[in-house]
């Protein structure tokens, strides 16, 4: 018979809860991919801070929204403001103005909510964008990231039309000017314009239904797309891991970072609290929006030296520059100086920015999965098109304050519109050809910089020489980042002369035109294929950089 002594070094029988959750844990994995997502390795560089930036500025929308939500009230029938703001006192208001004074005046720090709220959508917006172009300068929107892509590029889309609600639902005279433009854009759709007008905003424009319309997909459809969209975006981002800038010691699938947890997560906290406090100190210290200087909407009213927020300010600057052009056909009459600077120019845009790397995969062939991040001078032609992009937008952004420049800089608006006009066209061809051309400057000084060793800064007295300053080869890290380029070829073969329309032959134009211009590197051929090899396989990197380093 067995004792205490003998029982005591047993290990106790599981218990049927314990052996339920191993059994639950051998099916599904759970504590492997618990470890896993925990010890996922994320990038240390600041770039990629930028989309932290944009979800942080999400959460503090939410919070600020759904508080502004319990005084708000979506109404259009007019009461006479009884307030504290004297200018406005016994003036008829909306039911949803009349609430956005009182959120500012009496509810306490009502003010400072509001205008937090406000900041954080305009950086929210604006690190999107950021963050949109950062993806498109370093070329991680590549095999196998173009759906996540268009999921950014959608939220973005989602976040301009989520700042247009929100901004309108006040019902002042800046909000109301902004939504009669909206209605004249949908009303110079040929055809269907006027039935969409009518869908859209319930009857003669103002009506009595906008604001509950914009009220209940600013606060309900929008932000759900939102947060959905941002749930499949991070599910993509943890399934296809991170791009990564090139380094020694990793190659093109295996990312080199700070795990998940502790370290990634701190740093998280750390930016997120200071996102909130810098929000909340501009709300606090600047103005934004002061509707009870602009007063209620009324149509027969303009407001003067008011222009939008910036995300829609292309948008007024491209309905200012076009000229007044209108064509009558069976009956119809089409706007172009509405439709196409408000409805083409958009469509346009936002199409090109949506077929952009599946175009790019086209010109660059069939090929491998891309994980390491371009840096932007590498690939000339990309960097180019993507500033005379920026260029333009600046342009029409410059434009929408046209009328605010004439009367600051005392010129006047028909010689400023005409000016606007030409540099819209000849400013992104300039920029174009600008930035191409610094592209390959930096590469020819990156081939100086492996070529010849740099200065040290210390001089010294030789006894056969004289003074001569102390010269340094580049580090290994810095001769990997420059000779790790990983840009692709011309594309030379696959032609067919024999066909009517040389499709081929058009894909191989494009692609010397996209890929041909760069500057040599002074490689070895054995440094050349390690350097393939560290950009396709790491088993093959080990192989090729056993036979000679590429730095």
């Amino acid at each position: 018979m067995a004792g205490p002594e003998h029982d005591r070094g047993r290990r106790p029988a599981a218990t049927r809860g314990e052996r339920l959750v191993s059994a639950a844990d051998r099916r599904l994995s759970l504590v492997s991919r618990a470890t896993g997502y925990v010890r996922k390795a994320f990038p240390d560089h600041w770039s990629f801070l930028l989309g932290e930036i944009a979800l942080y500025s999400l959460v503090v929308l939410v919070v600020t929204g759904l508080w502004l939500t319990l005084f708000f009230r979506a109404g259009m029938s007019d009461i006479p403001y009884l307030g504290p703001y004297g200018p406005l006192r016994g003036v008829p208001v909306s039911h949803a103005f009349d609430s956005v004074l009182r959120i500012s005046f009496d509810v306490r720090g009502g003010l400072l909510v509001r205008q937090t709220h406000h900041w954080a959508a305009l950086v929210f917006v604006a690190a999107i964008g950021c963050h949109l172009l950062r993806v498109f300068f370093t070329g991680a929107f590549r095999r196998p990231r173009e759906a996540n892509w268009t999921i950014g590029l959608t939220m973005f889309l989602l976040a301009l039309l989520e700042g247009f609600c929100g901004s309108s639902l006040p019902d002042d005279l800046l909000s109301g000017t902004g939504l009669r433009t909206a209605h004249g854009i949908v009303l110079s759709i040929p055809v269907a314009g006027t039935y969409l007008a009518l869908f859209l905003f319930g009857g003669e424009y103002p009506g009595h239904d906008i604001i509950p319309r914009l009220f209940y997909a600013h606060v309900l459809l929008v932000p759900g797309l939102l947060l959905l969209l941002v749930r499949v975006h991070l599910g993509l981002v943890v399934k296809l891991k991170h791009t990564h800038w090139a380094a020694p010691g990793h190659s093109n699938r295996n990312v080199v970072g700070r795990p998940l947890f502790p370290q990634y997560m701190a740093k998280s906290a750390g930016l997120f609290c200071t996102v909130a406090g810098v929000l909340f100190a501009l709300g606090g210290l600047l103005q934004v929006n002061p509707v009870w200087e602009f007063g209620p909407y009324r149509p027969d009213r303009a407001s003067t030296e008011a222009q939008p927020d910036w995300y829609v300010g292309y948008l007024e600057g491209a309905l200012r520059l076009m000229p007044a052009w209108e064509t009558h056909v069976a009956g119809h009459t089409i706007a172009w100086d509405v439709f196409l600077p408000g409805v083409v120019l958009p469509a346009v845009l936002f199409g090109g920015l949506y077929l952009f790397p599946w175009a790019e995969r086209w010109v660059t062939g069939p090929g491998r999965e891309r994980h390491l991040c371009d840096r932007p001078r590498n690939q000339p032609t990309r960097t180019a098109l993507g500033a005379a992009g920026v260029c333009f937008y600046a342009v029409l952004l410059m434009a929408g304050a046209q009328d605010v420049l004439a009367y600051v800089l005392r010129l006047p608006v028909e010689g400023l519109t005409y000016a606007f006009r030409m540099v819209l066209v000849v400013g992104p061809l300039l920029t174009y050809r600008a930035t191409k051309q610094l592209c390959l400057s930096l590469q020819a000084a990156d081939r100086r910089r492996l070529e010849k060793a740099t200065g040290t800064g210390v001089v010294r007295l030789a006894a056969a020489d004289g003074h001569r300053e102390g010269r340094v080869g580049l580090g290994r890290a810095e001769a990997y980042r420059i000779l790790m380029r990983d840009t692709p070829r011309p594309r030379t073969h696959g032609t067919e002369p024999g066909r009517f329309f040389h499709r081929h032959r058009i894909r191989n134009r494009l692609s010397a035109w996209y890929f041909g211009a760069r500057v040599p590197l002074p490689v070895t051929e054995q440094q050349a294929g390690a350097v393939q090899a560290l950009a396709a396989d790491p088993e093959e990197a080990g192989r090729a950089a056993g036979a000679d380093s590429p730095a």
